[in-house]
């Protein structure tokens, strides 16, 4: 007996657009970038999840904007953070999100999804070059802080 099943076709498609020649050499830059991409109005009332993709020449191709949550958490959704560097052929990414505490102690929580994440990205061969959590004034870099 042969069943009519309908399957969805997918379509992938690949059109390389660089959103800065600036090169990301550090967390200063990654800081300094992003904040032009955050509404600065609202980054003390929600928390939201931002990816920066770059390539091997670590340029920037473009900011995705992952999630936005309540007062005090927002989804790093692991697999949407793969596809979409996996889409986009990024070699590395940057994670970066928002304390509207103004506190920059990363959580557990924090601390915890970096390192899932960082191990997945080592599977697929995509670089977490860093992990941001940022305020209007100023920001902390997992990287600088040894936990990476």
């Amino acid at each position: 007996m042969k069943q009519n099943t309908q399957v969805a076709e997918l379509l992938v498609s690949y059109s390389p657009h660089i959103v800065s020649a600036q090169k990301i050499s550090n967390s200063r830059e990654s800081y300094s970038l992003i904040t032009n991409y955050w509404n600065l109005n609202t980054i003390e009332m929600q928390e939201e999840v931002k990816v920066i993709l770059l390539n091997k020449a670590n340029k920037v191709l473009g900011i995705f904007d992952l999630s936005k949550g309540g007062i005090c958490s927002s989804i790093i959704d692991v697999k949407i953070v793969l596809s979409i560097a996996l889409k986009t052929l990024a070699s590395g990414i940057i994670i970066v999100h928002n304390h509207p505490s103004a506190n920059l102690t990363p959580s557990k929580a924090d601390i915890e999804i970096t390192q899932k994440l960082k191990s997945a990205c080592k599977i697929m061969e995509i670089l977490l070059l860093d992990h941001l959590i940022i305020t209007k004034e100023d920001y902390f870099s997992f990287a600088d802080d040894g936990l990476l």
